[in-house]
């Protein structure tokens, strides 16, 4: 039996694989020996698939997913939560930004009862006025214009149970906007306060472009307005 499940989406990560696997692996083994950490390539086009190679060859409790393509990190994590098998699951990206050290302090939240436990940003940093400011102003906007409670100043980064895991496997969406399912769901959630760490190398998988797709996903997904 899997006690924990850390779903990891990847993109042109080739630089921070083998940090980020040891700092995943501390922080995972200091909760339980039973988990496994499953990485989902998004069409990588540098040597991260390789690097994901040589931990699935030397360590059994890591998984991977590659895609023959770049299909965005929504689909990546999707990916992840159709195949892990643990009774709670992590959600984290594979940038470092969203420290592994905190996980836990998720998984002891999740032990008092919580079935959502999500990471809430007080600060980010290394990133451009621009990109703080428009991710402010769209949860507070979505947050006015829909009866689900969305968490403002979060993101992905969140332990979850498997019962939320296998409702959200039963949703049809095609274009996922997880955050707002999983407050839409309910169940019992809280969140652990942290600061988000700049990029310790290489770009942001999410240019303007797609940041504005994945805005538009989550207003038309769910607002009450057109």
């Amino acid at each position: 039996m899997i006690e924990l499940s850390v779903i990891v989406p990847v993109f042109n990560e080739q630089e921070i694989i083998p940090e980020l696997y040891q700092r995943l692996q501390t922080s995972v083994s200091s909760i339980t020996p039973e988990y496994e950490m499953v990485f989902i390539n998004d069409g990588s086009r540098d040597a991260t698939m390789l690097k994901l190679l040589d931990l699935v060859n030397s360590d059994k409790r890591v998984k991977y997913i590659n895609f023959s393509r770049n299909f965005g990190h929504q689909i990546a994590v999707s990916a992840g939560l159709d195949y892990c098998k643990g009774n709670a699951v992590v959600i984290i990206d594979g940038d470092l930004q969203d420290p592994p050290e905190l996980i836990p302090e998720l998984y002891r939240k999740y032990k008092e009862g919580y079935e959502v436990v999500y990471a809430k940003r007080t600060k980010r940093k290394g990133e451009p006025f621009f990109k703080r400011f428009t991710a402010k102003m769209f949860y507070r906007i979505l947050k006015r214009i829909t009866s689900v409670d969305i968490p403002v100043d979060v993101g992905d980064f969140r332990l979850i149970d498997r019962k939320i895991v296998d409702y959200l496997k039963q949703m049809p969406e095609q274009n996922k906007f997880l955050r707002g399912q999983i407050a839409w769901l309910g169940f019992r959630q809280t969140f652990v306060e942290f600061e988000r760490d700049s990029r310790k190398s290489g770009k942001t998988g999410y240019p303007l472009s797609k940041m504005i797709k994945f805005a538009l996903d989550g207003i038309t997904g769910f607002s009450n307005s057109p």
